[in-house]
């Protein structure tokens, strides 16, 4: 049997253990979603088993006896160095290598849009309760308790009745 067929084959099986059908099924809220999703986990297994039995096993070998005594030596010998001569190519990977540097700058990316992407989290969680804590405070704050938060109004309030803008 190829490798690559076997490969698929492995990871077949290992993904129809790792599948969550149970978890999923109970996702469904629709008797034609269960009755889809029964059908898809149904081809999924027969897939599978198919994968399993026809793919992981090697082929027979040919009986050239049996063949020779029923067509002819000349013939079949004929069929038979043909068969031998056949090479099945080895698959080659000529993308992977092309691809994986650029994955792997990619993957660095993510994890520093990552690592950005938490602390934003972080400091708009911080900027919510802030908020959130103002809001509460709000209706019994005075203008100088909320001054001295943020004094960079005050003093453009300061500069606006100083130069008589009183906005309008």
């Amino acid at each position: 049997m190829s490798g690559s067929v076997k490969k698929i084959a492995d990871v077949t099986f290992k993904a129809g253990r790792t599948i969550d059908w149970e978890g999923m099924a109970k996702l469904l809220v629709t008797d034609e979603a269960r009755k889809e999703f029964s059908s898809l986990r149904r081809a999924f297994d027969d897939v599978n088993s198919q994968l399993q039995t026809k793919f992981s096993q090697e082929p027979e070998p040919i009986n050239w006896e049996y063949y020779r005594k029923g067509i002819g030596s000349r013939l079949v010998d004929m069929y038979k160095e043909a068969y031998e001569s056949i090479e099945i190519p080895k698959f080659v990977d000529k993308v992977t290598p092309q691809y994986k540097p650029k994955f792997d700058a990619l993957l660095v990316e993510l994890k520093e849009a990552e690592q950005k992407s938490l602390k934003e989290s972080e400091r708009l969680e911080k900027e919510v309760a802030d908020v959130q804590e103002l809001k509460k405070k709000l209706s019994t704050m005075t203008a100088e308790e909320y001054f001295e938060k943020h004094p960079e109004l005050k003093k453009k309030f300061d500069d606006e009745m100083r130069n008589d803008y009183w906005g309008y």
